[in-house]
């Protein structure tokens, strides 16, 4: 019963306020979602990654280990949806980047947060600024077809990233009144991609249930497979692998349908994975981290 309490206690502010941006917009208020995303990524994510990396009281090699453990995770994670989708016949540009990528912004972070403290947002920050650049070159290039490795130098997030790291790895600290402020901004980030989180499912039109339901449950068994593995090669500590799993296992990112959606890929299966996989979160996020709380 105290497990049960612990875990609810964790993933219930999530699943609420993903529920009120659903709500939301099912009740026909307004909710600009691009604005809404820009000011979240160019502004209040970044001011979230710095202050956070800044702040991280932990050991720099520990970190480090977190960072080489994310890349060789979703490096295997590339290779075996490659071939699986090949050996399905599937189409590369529809299925292969939401397969790969996982939520692990509006999803993974807050989780981390709610789970594991300030300690588990820097391991999870640390995945999420992996994910980013890997997916804002090689995921933009293989839905589009082409291009998109040099998107990644105009993003904030990425220069917040190296930004933070190059303070926590010096020691540095800014003033009092900016760290503040720059916190201040960065603590609108996580309920706002919550939110806009259920106000993107709500106006998502998925297709194809069955095909769709069978590859989420492929990616939560594959994903999570993977990055426990390479979480125990790495031998991280109990948080850094508990974030790992959950970061490279979250569902499929809204941002995947986006993408979809603007260069050309079959938006309707990916909505339908995005819608699926969400909904199977429920029951395996709980399950995630009632093995490790």
């Amino acid at each position: 019963m105290v497990l049960l309490v612990t875990v609810l206690q964790i993933v219930a502010p999530v699943f609420i306020l993903a529920a009120i941006g659903f709500t939301w917009v099912k009740v026909g208020f307004e909710y600009r979602i691009g604005f809404v995303t820009q000011l979240s990524m160019t502004l209040s994510v970044p001011c979230l990654v710095f202050v956070a990396l800044m702040q991280a009281d932990i050991d720099r090699s520990v970190l480090t280990k977190v960072f080489l453990a994310s890349c060789v995770a979703y490096l295997a994670v590339t290779v075996v949806f490659f071939i699986l989708v090949k050996v399905a016949g599937l189409s590369q540009r529809t299925f292969l980047a939401p397969l790969i990528f996982g939520n692990t912004g509006n999803l993974g972070l807050p989780l981390a947060l709610f789970a594991f403290g300030q300690t588990g947002l820097s391991y999870a920050i640390v995945i999420f600024a992996v994910m980013a650049v890997y997916s804002f070159t090689f995921g933009i290039w293989l839905v589009s077809g082409g291009g998109g490795f040099f998107k990644v130098l105009k993003e904030p997030m990425v220069g917040a990233t190296l930004l933070g790291a190059l303070f926590l790895y010096q020691g540095w600290q800014t003033p009092e009144w900016l760290t503040n402020a720059l916190k201040l901004v960065g603590d609108m980030a996580i309920p706002l991609m919550l939110i806009t989180l259920g106000v993107a499912l709500a106006r998502l039109k998925p297709q194809n249930f069955g095909r769709a339901g069978l590859l989420a449950v492929v990616k939560a068994i594959i994903c999570t497979g993977i990055a426990w593995g390479v979480g125990l090669y790495f031998e991280l500590d109990s948080i850094g692998l508990a974030v790992l799993v959950m970061q490279i296992a979250t569902p499929v990112a809204v941002t995947s349908y986006l993408l979809a959606e603007k260069y050309g890929a079959d938006a309707s299966e990916v909505a339908g994975l995005v819608v699926v996989s969400t909904l199977l979160s429920v029951v395996t996020i709980p399950l995630t981290l009632a093995f490790f709380v």
